[in-house]
């Protein structure tokens, strides 16, 4: 996929610690980033609440391919879309771009079941994010 197939993106810097042995970003790494991408626009768009919220996400799925490295100090800018949404989960999935490539150098996805923060059982998703999330649910717009 190219950049247009995500509809929102952030900015993640490479630290000097990212790069592993090899002179490139160590693969764990990737996954932080599809991580911060995601919470950070749910947080920014006032939908998770990490310290008092009800709803927590919890990840139950991830997987990523890797197309070429990345290194520090280069900034990866995270597109991120939605590729379903159910009751209680979304599976997200992240292209991880660096300046000057319309193609990823990695893309990845995970599941996240939305739980009572309590209980750690399953919660409907809330209508407010039914309706903000699907600016990013590229399977109800064909992509």
């Amino acid at each position: 996929m190219t950049r247009s197939a995500y509809p929102a993106f952030r900015a993640v810097p490479t630290r000097w610690m990212d790069n592993d042995a090899y002179g490139h970003v160590n693969n764990v790494v990737y996954y932080s980033w599809f991580d911060t991408a995601v919470n950070a626009l749910l947080i920014e768009w006032g939908l998770l609440d990490i310290h008092h919220g009800d709803t927590i996400g919890l990840v139950v799925e991830t997987g990523c391919r890797y197309h070429r490295s990345v290194a520090f100090p280069e900034t990866v800018e995270a597109g991120v879309r939605i590729a379903r949404i159910g009751n209680s989960s979304i599976r997200w999935e992240v292209g991880l771009f660096t300046a000057g490539h319309e193609a990823p150098a990695a893309e990845g996805h995970f599941v996240h079941v939305y739980v009572d923060r309590s209980s750690r059982r399953p919660r409907p998703l809330p209508v407010a994010w039914r309706t903000r999330l699907a600016t990013l649910d590229t399977s109800a717009q064909g992509l």
